[in-house]
């Protein structure tokens, strides 16, 4: 069964515009990676793990914070890796200057046998909903479509 994953995607209004939180993975492999590098902070369900549960705690490694706020399903997406995320929505005004990431080692050189140890996350930012387009994985932004579709049904 191929991994999944779950995460939120907050979100806010600014001006009568909606913002969305989007992270920049951390890491060399990352580093000068902007357009269709930013993603929702998610992480790996483990197993007999709750997708909610999974994501609230997936969320507060990657951001430093504890997530507290009621969740609202945006469904699921199939990356290109064959992974599977699983999204929730919340809002929040999350400050990008309060982030405090885990830490993750990675295999660096690739097949090197090196570790690097690299923070989970480098930067955390808010966009508007079109620069979220532009910057996020190309497989998340059926997740943008339905946060949308989702703020339009609660008004």
């Amino acid at each position: 069964m191929p991994p999944r994953s779950a995460g939120i995607l907050f979100h806010r209004n600014t001006r009568g515009q909606t913002e969305v939180l989007l992270v920049h993975p951390g890491g060399p492999l990352w580093r000068n990676k902007d357009i269709g590098a930013w993603q929702m902070p998610k992480g790996l369900v483990e197993m007999g793990e709750d997708d909610e549960a999974a994501a609230r705690r997936e969320v507060a490694e990657e951001l430093g914070c504890e997530i507290d706020e009621e969740l609202t399903a945006l469904g699921a997406v199939r990356q290109a890796g064959g992974k599977t995320v699983i999204a929730f929505a919340a809002e929040r005004d999350f400050d990008p200057a309060s982030l405090i990431s885990n830490m993750i080692d990675i295999a660096w050189p690739p097949r090197s046998g090196r570790t690097l140890s690299v923070p989970e996350v480098d930067e955390a930012r808010w966009f508007d909903l079109t620069a979220a387009r532009e910057r996020i994985l190309p497989s998340q932004v059926p997740i943008l479509d339905s946060l949308v579709e989702t703020l339009k049904d609660t008004g």
